[in-house]
């Protein structure tokens, strides 16, 4: 059965469709036109003029979240949110620094309700390169796969409403924003942690994520260079039951679609990096001549594409 409604009377397939039955304690189509919530963790500058002349100033302080819009570059900031959560998933993730003309990149696997299994990426392996659940001894590891799995990070991905609490806009200046479907990817280990622990908390007490609200502010932490880093400080508001409505059900399937597409798409990915693959080995199997000139009509189709997209 495909869930598209929510259903308060049946806890168990609901708190699989929104991604926390995986934190229970242990003993229409949408395309990628969600906002982006983050934490803005620097300050955002501008100009300003000081006894006539042009200096650089302060405009959002660092600790405040932000909301990318989509299909515009226009950012939202606020020191405080309040989100209505309608599900999380879960995802490895890997940044990948550009190098001469490569562009900086992620690495992202699909979205599933649990991180113990293996999860197909956009580069065609597993888990963005290593092997799926808990590495017992980690100092076994050849060195360059215990870099490789430093590199990767795992995501708490949530899905929700979010309202921005006196939100101002790049320049500093006040604005006014409705109610905004967002996107969040929780990737620092700390962050993800404390934004699990609400999900846990629904799951213990048989709620659902789209019946309460969670706030959240920033608190500073310091790196041994003096800089600064900010994680999320929640309170969920466990005593205000929000009821079910019509919007509700059709937000809760937009966010389904979303995923169903988001995975579709790391899923092609795959296949096309594996495909890709086994041409080029296929190719050693063939005469010397015919090899070559398969490989280098696979490279110059390659660099075609490039091109193209640039």
């Amino acid at each position: 059965m495909s869930l598209t409604t929510i259903d308060t009377d049946n806890y168990a397939e609901m708190a699989k469709a929104m991604g926390i039955s995986g934190d229970a304690p242990t003993s229409s189509k949408s395309k990628s036109t969600l906002a982006r919530l983050k934490i803005n963790h620097s300050p955002v500058m501008g100009i300003a003029e000081v006894n006539k002349k042009k200096v650089n100033v302060e405009v959002v302080e660092g600790g405040t979240y932000k909301l990318e819009l989509p299909d515009t570059d226009q950012n939202y900031f606020s020191s405080e949110v309040r989100i209505r959560p309608y599900m999380q998933r879960f995802m490895h993730k890997r940044f990948v620094k550009g190098t001469g003309d490569t562009k900086n990149a992620f690495i992202k696997t699909v979205m599933a309700d649990t991180l113990n299994i293996d999860l197909k990426d956009n580069s065609g392996t597993f888990n963005c390169g290593k092997s799926a659940g808990y590495i017992e001894d980690f100092k076994a590891l050849p060195e360059d796969m215990q870099n490789l799995i430093r590199q990767i990070r795992r995501a708490r991905v949530i899905f929700g409403t979010v309202q921005m609490v006196d939100p101002i806009d790049a320049q500093g200046e006040p604005v006014s924003m409705d109610e905004t479907p967002f996107i969040w990817e929780v990737d620092n280990r700390e962050s993800f942690k404390i934004m699990g622990d609400p999900f846990k908390t629904l799951f213990q007490n048989k709620r659902l994520p789209v019946q309460h609200h969670i706030s959240a502010t920033t608190v500073e932490r310091k790196l041994p260079n003096g800089n600064s880093y900010y994680v999320p400080a929640v309170e969920l508001n466990m005593s205000d039951v929000i009821s079910i409505e019509e919007s509700d059900q059709a937000m809760f399937a937009s966010f389904l679609d979303w995923i169903t597409s988001y995975n579709e798409y790391i899923v092609s990915s795959w296949n096309e990096c594996n495909r890709r693959s086994n041409e080029t080995n296929s190719a050693w199997d063939l005469p010397d001549d015919q090899a070559l000139n398969i490989v280098e009509e696979f490279v110059n189709i390659e660099n075609t594409t490039e091109e193209t997209l640039q």
